[in-house]
């Protein structure tokens, strides 16, 4: 089985670059995990993935056929609940 590749979508930092060097280290791992297979969440209504870093969301679209995952989205939860327009 090959590994995926990861790549980023403009925006995806908008809060990323607001957290603590610690908590960011604890979401680059976690995102580094998303080149194996992993399980996820998956938001049919957006036709996205989601994986968790503890209180983190990170939020990926997956191109099967040519093993890429794009990472469109990472936040705490509440901002997680803002992004998808829940409150």
């Amino acid at each position: 089985m090959q590994d995926y590749s990861i790549e980023y979508i403009s925006d995806w930092n908008i809060n990323f670059i607001k957290f603590d060097k610690s908590v960011q280290e604890k979401i680059l791992k976690k995102i580094a995990q998303l080149k194996l297979e992993i399980s996820a969440r998956h938001l049919y209504y957006i036709n996205c993935y989601v994986v968790e870093a503890g209180q983190y969301r990170i939020v990926f679209k997956t191109d099967e056929r040519v093993l890429i995952r794009k990472i469109v989205f990472v936040g705490n939860h509440k901002q997680y609940e803002k992004w998808l327009g829940i409150k």
